[in-house]
């Protein structure tokens, strides 16, 4: 069901949403490349100080690469699900109004999105035109009946991963993909400077997006080869276009040794 969604979701005008929580991200040194001159590379310190721990809320949209980060310090559901909620609000009044279709072909598309599942969702008697598809993980603290009930009176349909099958989460790999920018080769002192690296690598991202594909595993390895698509890590999401990556150290050398020549 859920690689149907990524599939025929935006084909049918409904926008389709992954959601995940990433963490926690400690304050200690973290690998990664840094341009040093030539005999004096970067060193990180061998000590430090446990000050706390950071984590992530995140919300993305595959279709257009567009992603919503917020930093915290604690991912209860009582942190979670106020912030969840807003954003959803504000994607919701984002979209483009349509007229009230009838209440018939509303209850058969909301009972078609959840044909073949083991527990399908218990549906109201009376429901709202299906706007929104949010994917997301199989936790106990998704499946809270206020939750639930709040996202099926907005027109928000949730789709849970399997357990054992979070890959099929594209937020995976967006998450990937910003903390290692945001972190890498850095050595925060404070959960609050992890939380400000990562809702700024965010922001940055949200400048120039990529687009996700689904690209599955194994059956479309072949295929997804053939049409050139890049994997992304974490996920089996994948990309029309390569994200953009940091140069390594040699290549940097090489573009600075061109500009001296």
């Amino acid at each position: 069901m859920i690689e149907q969604a990524y599939h025929i979701g935006q084909q049918l005008g409904l926008p389709v949403w992954t959601e995940d929580e990433a963490g926690p991200y400690q304050t200690k040194p973290y690998p990664g490349q840094s341009w040093q001159p030539e005999g004096k590379p970067a060193r990180q310190p061998h000590e430090y100080v446990r000050q706390g721990t950071a984590k992530m809320f995140t919300l993305f949209q595959p279709a257009t690469g567009a992603v919503r980060v917020k930093g915290v310090t604690r991912s209860t559901n009582a942190v979670l699900h106020p912030w969840l909620k807003a954003e959803l609000r504000a994607i919701l009044e984002a979209l483009p109004a349509s007229p009230p279709p009838d209440p018939a072909v509303v209850r058969q598309l909301w009972e078609a999105w959840q044909t073949g599942l083991p527990t399908p969702l218990p549906l109201p008697e009376e429901l709202p035109p299906l706007r929104l598809l949010l994917v997301w993980d199989n936790l106990r603290g998704h499946h809270s009946r206020e939750i639930v009930q709040w996202l099926l009176a907005q027109g928000i349909l949730p789709l849970y991963t399997p357990l054992s099958g979070s890959w099929l989460n594209m937020a995976e790999s967006i998450q990937g993909i910003l903390s290692r920018r945001a972190l890498a080769g850095q050595t925060p002192a404070s959960p609050e400077a992890i939380i400000t690296a990562l809702e700024d690598t965010a922001a940055g991202w949200n400048k120039n997006p990529t687009p996700f594909e689904w690209g599955g595993k194994r059956a479309a390895r072949r295929q997804r080869a053939r049409q050139r698509k890049h994997a992304l890590g974490g996920s089996g999401a994948c990309t029309r276009r390569p994200v953009a990556r940091r140069a390594t150290l040699v290549q940097k050398w090489q573009r600075a040794s061109q500009m001296t020549h």
